[in-house]
């Protein structure tokens, strides 16, 4: 079992910065990818951004590209999301999630929620303008 918590979500307006965390905690030895989704009221939760952990090949959603950056630390098994540029359009709660041990797929289903079997509580993002 995988326990994930994100933190460092807030409120800004629209230009500022924002990072992410997503501590996570149990079996992750054997976990291939990992992922930040969102989800604003009334729309489908839409995968941001996720990362191969084992490279650290990174794949992201059109609209945040050249804006967010996932990382990850291993030592720390923690994931990151940094918001640069933030926009209004970005105002969502938050959330990580990771893979079941073992699986892997490839882009671009690694921005599907679908592919995943953990996720966190979320942390809201508010960006005003």
């Amino acid at each position: 079992q995988v326990h994930l918590v994100e933190s460092g979500g807030g409120s800004v307006q629209a230009g500022g910065s924002l990072r992410l965390s997503c501590a996570a905690s149990g079996y992750m030895h054997n976990t291939h990818y990992m992922g930040w989704f969102r989800q604003a009221p009334g729309k489908e939760r839409e995968g941001v951004a996720a990362i191969y952990t084992g490279g650290g090949v990174t794949y992201y959603c059109d609209s945040v590209k050249g804006r967010f950056t996932i990382s990850q630390d291993n030592a720390k098994n923690t994931l990151y999301l940094q918001m640069n540029s933030l926009k209004p359009e970005d105002t969502a709660m938050y959330s990580c999630a990771a893979a079941r041990e073992g699986l892997w797929v490839a882009p671009p289903a690694l921005l599907s929620p679908g592919e995943y079997n953990y996720w966190g509580q979320g942390t809201q993002v508010t960006v005003s303008s």
